[in-house]
C-alpha cells in the first residue's frame, strides 16, 4: 500500500524539515518508530507531506507555496497535517500519517471529508519534535473510512489488526455544540451535521443527552502555554536560525521561550483536567461535539500575515480541538452531514482514557448509516464510503 508520512518525522534518506527553510539539510538514519510501523506492515512511503512551519497552524503553506483542498482549491485542507489530508482526499494515496498536537490531524480531516483520529496518550509512539508539546502531540492516520483508520491506528499502535468489536450495550453519548472559545458559534451546516448523527444514533438505539463539558480557564491557558513552548522548544531542538524563520513562528517561539521560563508549563494543570474530564466520562460513554465553526480557511500565504492574525483565524474556526489533546483522550473525526457549499462537513467523537476501539467502532456505526463520499469529486467519480476501487 502506498502511503504518505508528514515532514516533521524522521523518514531513512529525507529529510524532515518540520516546514522551515531554516532546517538543517541533513537526511534521517534511521525510520521514526511509527514509519518503520507501516513499513513492517507493508505500506510503502511514496511522499513527504507538506505542513506550516514547526506545524503550529491551521493552514497549510510557507514560502513559494500553499496547500489547497481538493474539494474547492480556493479553500485550505487544513493543519497542520494539511499535505497528508489533501493527499488522501485527492486519491493519491489511501493512508497517509499525520500527527496532532492541537487539532493537527482533525481539522485537515473536517476541511477535507477525511476520517481520522487522535489516539490517546501513550497509544501511537512519539513524540513529536522535542517534547511533544509537553505531552498534547499524538501520532495517527488520516483515511477514507472508519475500517481503514482501524488498521491503519493498529499498525503505528503495533497492536493485532482487527475489526473493532461492537459495545456490550447501547451507548451513553452526551451532546455539546457549546463553543469553548467565547464569542464564536457554530454555523448551520455544523449544526445540520450534529443533528444528523444524533438522529441516527437515537435510531440505533442509543442514549443521546445534552451534556457540557467545563474548560476550565485554567485549563484553557495551560494549552495555549504549551502550544508557545513548544514552537520555542522545537526550533530549539531543530537548531534553527531564528532570523531565517517566518515572522509569525518567531514571534510565536520568542512567546513561548518566555513561557517556559516563566515555568508557565505546569504538569498539575493537565492533570486537573484530565481528572476532570474521567469524571465527565463516568455518566457518559462518548461526547458529540462539532469540531470546526464553518468552511476551512481560504488558500492564502497566511505565513506572510501576523502572528495575532493567524492566531485569531485559528481560534475562531477550530474551537474544540484542543482541550482531547490537553487531557490525553483519544478524539475521532467523521464526515457527516449535507455538507458547506460543496465542501464536507464533520463531527467529533470523543472518549475516556482507553476507548479508540468504541470510537472506531461508533465511527463504523455512523459510517454505515450516514455514508459519505471517499475522495473530492473532481478527482475521482462519486464513490460511497464502502465501495472499492480496482
Amino acid at each position: 500500500m502506498p502511503v504518505a508520512v508528514k515532514d516533521n518525522v524522521a523518514v531513512t534518506g529525507e529529510v524532515a524539515t518540520d516546514g522551515s527553510r531554516a532546517h538543517t539539510p541533513d537526511p534521517a538514519t534511521a525510520d521514526h518508530p511509527v514509519v518503520a510501523r507501516l513499513r513492517a506492515a507493508g505500506a510503502v512511503v511514496v511522499g513527504i507531506t507538506r505542513v506550516p512551519e514547526l506545524c503550529l497552524y491551521g493552514a497549510t503553506d510557507g514560502p513559494g507555496t500553499v496547500t489547497r483542498n481538493p474539494w474547492d482549491t480556493a479553500r485550505s485542507a487544513g493543519g497542520s497535517s494539511g499535505g497528508s489530508a489533501a493527499a488522501v482526499a485527492a486519491g493519491v494515496v489511501p493512508l497517509a500519517h499525520g500527527n496532532d498536537g492541537m487539532g493537527s490531524l482533525r481539522l485537515p480531516a473536517a476541511a477535507c471529508g477525511l476520517v481520522t483520529l487522535k489516539p490517546g496518550r501513550g497509544v501511537v509512539p512519539g513524540p513529536v519534535g522535542a517534547d511533544a508539546w509537553s505531552g498534547m502531540a499524538e501520532n495517527g492516520v488520516l483515511a477514507t473510512t472508519a475500517a481503514d483508520l482501524a488498521v491503519g491506528l493498529a499498525v503505528v499502535a503495533g497492536r493485532p489488526t482487527a475489526e473493532p468489536e461492537a459495545p456490550a450495550a447501547p451507548l451513553r453519548i452526551a451532546v455539546s455544540t457549546r463553543s469553548p472559545v467565547p464569542g464564536v458559534r457554530l454555523d448551520a451546516a455544523g449544526r445540520a451535521a450534529v443533528d444528523a448523527v444524533v438522529a441516527e444514533l437515537r435510531a440505533a438505539g442509543h442514549t443521546v443527552l445534552r451534556k457540557d463539558p467545563v474548560v476550565t480557564p485554567a485549563a484553557a491557558f495551560g494549552t495555549v502555554a504549551r502550544w508557545l513552548a513548544g514552537a520555542d522548544s522545537d526550533a530549539e531542538a531543530l537548531g534553527l536560525d531564528p532570523a531565517a524563520m517566518e515572522p509569525r513562528s518567531r514571534t510565536h517561539a520568542r512567546l513561548g521561550r518566555w513561557v517556559r521560563r516563566a515555568g508557565l508549563v505546569r504538569p498539575g494543570t493537565a492533570a486537573a483536567f484530565r481528572a476532570r474530564m474521567a469524571d465527565f466520562f463516568t455518566d457518559v460513554d462518548v461526547l458529540l461535539t462539532p469540531v470546526v465553526t464553518g468552511p476551512p480557511l481560504p488558500a492564502r500565504p497566511w505565513h506572510e500575515r501576523g502572528f495575532a492574525a493567524n492566531i485569531a483565524a485559528n481560534a475562531r474556526w477550530a474551537p474544540w480541538a484542543s482541550a482531547w489533546n490537553l487531557a490525553g483522550l483519544p478524539a475521532l473525526v467523521l464526515p457527516a452531514g449535507p455538507g458547506r457549499e460543496g465542501l464536507p462537513s464533520s463531527v467529533q467523537l470523543v472518549g475516556a482514557a482507553g476507548s479508540e476501539t468504541r470510537l472506531l467502532w461508533l465511527a463504523g456505526e455512523v459510517e454505515r448509516r450516514l455514508p459519505w463520499r471517499r475522495h473530492a469529486p473532481v478527482f475521482v467519480p462519486d464513490q460511497p464510503a464502502g465501495s472499492r476501487t480496482g
